[in-house]
């Protein structure tokens, strides 16, 4: 039995339009991006001398959907590209990039034409803010939308009954470099104390990715006169916001509390593990996901690449991690260590399609979290 292959669909109310789409996550590799391509069929009979139009989109979106101040409105478009499908201006062969656009004409008929965008590369990836349980209205997010309607030119009102919106994800895979060895050393003077506390933190590799647990390694010389007690550990999570203000949220994310010690004139090295996961932290406001929370498939945002030659405020909001231990010495309010950054990236998803595969198609929704009840919301948070 040869393997069947997901292709997932979405139809305009009004069965004027469909979208086919074999993705809805495509990756930034650093050096290139997943392109975004599929196939609309239109129901030509319907048309009445109108014509078809695809769009790609990315807004970045901060407070409320209704938020206004002075007139200006949250929200900026990062980028925003619109094509004609219909009537067609290239021949099919000349607009068909990839072998599921191929097999997706060949299967649908003369009334399915192709559709392929590229992403520039200065474009964040998908980041949203995680609202909390009393918030309403729209969360602070980097969207991405795939739109197709129709009318009589590009510029005019869509009828949403003639219109389809798929809320697609661009997400960040980092290769691993094994050859950078994260490591931080720092020395603290306490008064009173002829001699320092040496403190050493270090990671086996700067690349991780999610769901894969953090080892860290602590090393500490106490050659002081204090003696340090209740050390802790902890995975936290930086986001900046670099458009209309300048929030930064930082939350830890994974958290490991002791009572080791280490008395004075003694020394430490022990090694502990830590397992930054959504799962263990879905009731905490202001975290960074790289999806909406209700969905199966959302992480932690990955970390922020932002690349040469590209503006910061371009990124809407820039996500990092870093790893901090903390500490209580005697006769002092506690002492706060300086951490190691790290990198929490996507693995690599892999997406084939071979000359044997048959195509099943889905409904594009992602699947919900248990529990959670299904809105009319699912694939257009811009109309939540």
């Amino acid at each position: 039995m040869s393997p069947k292959h997901v292709v997932f669909k979405k139809v305009s109310k009004d069965k004027l339009v469909a979208v086919y789409m074999a993705k809805r996550d495509f990756v930034d590799h650093c050096d290139f991006v997943d392109p975004v391509d599929g196939v609309i069929v239109i129901d030509q009979g319907q048309l009445k001398g109108k014509k078809v139009y695809v769009m790609l989109s990315c807004t970045f979106r901060y407070g409320r959907q209704d938020m206004d101040v002075m007139g200006v409105a949250f929200r900026r478009d990062l980028f925003v590209v619109t094509r004609q499908v219909y009537p067609e201006l290239q021949d099919k062969e000349k607009l068909t990039h990839t072998k599921v656009q191929q097999k997706l004409l060949h299967k649908l008929g003369d009334n399915a034409f192709p559709f392929f965008f590229e992403f520039p590369d200065n474009l964040p990836c998908s980041i949203a803010l995680q609202p909390g349980p009393s918030d309403v209205g729209k969360k602070c997010a980097v969207e991405f939308e795939v739109k197709a309607f129709c009318c009589e030119n590009q510029d005019e009102k869509i009828n949403k009954q003639s219109s389809v919106r798929l809320t697609i994800r661009k997400i960040q895979f980092s290769p691993e470099n094994s050859k950078l060895v994260p490591v931080a050393e720092t020395t603290f003077e306490f008064l009173m104390s002829e001699k320092p506390l040496h403190l050493k933190l270090s990671l086996p590799k700067e690349t991780f990715y999610h769901g894969e647990p953090i080892p860290v390694t602590v090393e500490i010389t106490n050659s002081s006169s204090r003696n340090i007690k209740d050390i802790s550990v902890s995975v936290e999570q930086v986001t900046n916001i670099v458009l209309y203000s300048n929030d930064k949220y930082v939350k830890s994310v994974a958290k490991e509390e002791t009572s080791d010690s280490v008395p004075s004139g003694t020394s430490l090295k022990k090694d502990y593990t830590l397992y930054p996961l959504l799962a263990h932290n879905k009731d905490r406001r202001g975290l960074a996901l790289d999806g909406r929370l209700k969905h199966e498939d959302t992480n932690l945002a990955s970390s922020s690449i932002v690349k040469q030659e590209v503006l910061k405020e371009v990124q809407g909001m820039l996500v990092s991690y870093k790893v901090i231990v903390r500490m209580i010495a005697s006769g002092s309010g506690g002492a706060s260590v300086g951490g190691v950054n790290e990198l929490s990236n996507q693995p690599l998803p892999s997406v084939c399609l071979s000359e044997s595969d048959d195509m099943v198609f889905e409904e594009f929704k992602r699947a919900y979290l248990k529990g959670v009840v299904y809105g009319s919301d699912d694939e257009s948070p811009t109309e939540a």
